[in-house]
């Protein structure tokens, strides 16, 4: 496979030769199109004068004259009634003429070979250096008639700027590649280190140093990649954290069921110690239970694809219906209730709020302190529903406000609790809420209370 060095240079080469066909086309057109033209009417004129100025002055020697001319830049080629013809000056390359067009010119007809087309490229036929490519002239010699055929002589007039041209244009072309060569490594060469990057990345190894200080498209790519990189090394960080957060909230009641089994087998329990050891393994199960569920869910919410199963129903019945479930909660710490909720139709997942609103309520009543108040409020505005749960509980700390979100984020020391919950339930919730395409947002102070505001879409 080629590399993408070798295929930047020879892309750039291939532009180039294609660019000096395409420029040799254009000036081919050009040439035709305005300065063949010009160009052959000037010789005209010039042959004209030639004629004109030895018929005014009969007396000259013709080869004298002919000579002078032709050293001033011309080829000249004379030819009298019985086809002999002279060369003056540069003798030209190309001497095969029709007898035939020398017989008109004799005859008192012009020949005139510069406009006929006898090339693809028309432009190459001004440097054709032929007696065809000439203008021919009756003149009288001598009191005889004779064809003369003229054209410049490229090679004298401008044979210098002609090489000098060349000379120019195939060190430009060279000088071109030779730089293509040298500057296409360093288009390459970021590239390069991209493709160890990704390497490094594959094996693991997420500290990459890019340079992100370019401002073109490859210092662009480079900050996308390492901004990448980063993303990848906190998203294997939170991996890694998640699986040991997994495992510790397993192997912790697993360690207790096993514990408090092996105490009853070993029949060192009394009954009333075998009771309670028995309800606190039905405790942790449950726990583990729960634990798997929301694991499950978890993982049905992060799919793509996860379909949210949207229907019509009653907000408020929905939340007062949550209320009636987790009364004895509530009650058990005389807790008051306070509602502000209007008849509201909401088009959603049904049972994904249901555990929305669960999870919020329960945690408002867990952290409530007996004879404090929660309130619930539903407000209707311009294409969104928004939900307030407000408890007057014990807060939370304003530092660890921004990862309560976290998954298996447990702020226990800050709310004087122990192994209360997994930390997953608030990431359940808010994953909820943005595939209903809402948001959450969480204001609290340190025994002042918490309040949750939730805003969802009206469709």
């Amino acid at each position: 496979m080629k590399s993408l060095y070798i295929r930047i240079v020879a892309t750039f080469i291939i532009i180039a030769m294609f660019s000096s066909l395409l420029a040799l086309l254009l000036s081919n057109y050009y040439y035709v199109a305005k300065l063949r033209e010009q160009n052959e009417e000037q010789i005209w004129t010039i042959t004209n004068e030639i004629r004109t100025l030895y018929e005014q002055v009969p007396d000259l020697e013709p080869a004298a004259y002919f000579t002078h001319i032709a050293n001033m830049g011309f080829q000249l080629y004379t030819v009298n009634g019985d086809m002999d013809g002279v060369f003056y000056g540069t003798p030209f390359k190309h001497t095969a003429m029709d007898p035939e067009q020398i017989r008109q010119v004799l005859n008192g007809q012009t020949y005139r070979g510069m406009l006929q087309e006898r090339h693809f490229l028309m432009v190459t036929g001004f440097f054709e250096n032929s007696i065809r490519n000439s203008i021919g002239v009756p003149i009288q010699v001598k009191g005889k008639p004779y064809a003369l055929f003229v054209r410049p002589n490229l090679e004298q007039q401008i044979g210098g700027v002609r090489i000098l041209m060349a000379f120019l244009l195939g060190l430009t072309f060279l000088f071109s590649i030779l730089l293509i060569i040298i500057f296409s490594q360093y288009i390459v060469k970021p590239v390069k280190k991209l493709t160890t990057a990704t390497q490094r990345i594959v094996g693991g190894h997420y500290e990459i140093k890019m340079d992100v200080t370019r401002q073109d498209e490859i210092g662009e790519l480079a900050r996308n990649f390492t901004f990448m990189a980063q993303s990848l090394q906190q998203l294997d960080n939170m991996r890694q954290e998640f699986v040991g957060n997994v495992s510790h909230e397993i192997q912790s009641p697993l360690t207790s069921i096993q514990g408090f089994t092996q105490s009853i087998l070993d029949k060192e329990t009394s009954e009333e110690e075998k009771e309670r050891y028995l309800a606190i393994i039905l405790e942790e199960s449950k726990r583990m239970s729960s634990l798997s569920k929301q694991l499950l869910t978890l993982a049905s919410l992060d799919k793509e694809n996860h379909v949210v199963k949207r229907s019509v129903y009653r907000l408020d019945e929905q939340i007062r219906q949550i209320l009636i479930l987790t009364e004895w909660q509530w009650v058990e710490k005389s807790i008051a209730i306070e509602l502000e909720m209007p008849e509201v139709t909401i088009t959603a997942d049904t049972q994904l709020l249901h555990q929305v609103w669960l999870n919020f309520i329960t945690n408002a009543i867990k952290f409530s302190q007996t004879g404090d108040a929660l309130r619930i409020e539903i407000q209707q505005l311009t294409g969104e529903i928004v939900v307030v749960i407000h408890d007057s509980g014990i807060g939370i700390p304003e530092a660890e406000i921004a990862h309560i979100f976290d998954r298996f984020y447990k702020a226990d020391k800050a709310r004087n609790r122990a192994n209360a919950g997994s930390g997953l339930g608030l990431s359940i919730a808010q994953k909820i809420i943005q595939l209903h395409q809402g948001s959450v947002e969480v204001m609290s102070e340190l025994g002042q209370g918490t309040t949750f505001t939730i805003h969802l879409p009206r469709l």
